[in-house]
């Protein structure tokens, strides 16, 4: 899985976003689209806007999230949505 986050140096979604990353140990570059004219014209192609954050996460198929979106990034992350819990039934209680 290849993670890209396009960001600008005042973002605080994007900051936001790299810390989720961080959080849940997810490996990601970086494109600065105010020093690098080329990953903003990306950016812009993927998306259609220059709005940032712009996260593009590439597995068997391109997914492109614009803005801090933590649901879809959980879904397309495959985090927390596919935790399964377990519950116990409570043990009946003795009468005396």
């Amino acid at each position: 899985m290849k993670v890209i986050i396009y960001t600008t140096p005042t973002c605080v979604y994007c900051r936001a976003t790299k810390e989720y990353f961080k959080q849940n140990n997810i490996k990601y570059t970086e494109k600065d689209v105010v020093s690098d004219l080329k990953a903003r014209d990306v950016m812009v192609n993927k998306s259609g806007q220059r709005g940032v954050p712009v996260i593009v996460i590439t597995d068997s198929e391109e997914h492109v999230i614009i803005g801090w979106n933590k649901s879809a990034l959980d879904e397309v992350l495959g985090i927390g949505s596919h935790a399964v819990t377990q519950i116990k039934p409570k043990k009946k209680s003795k009468r005396k």
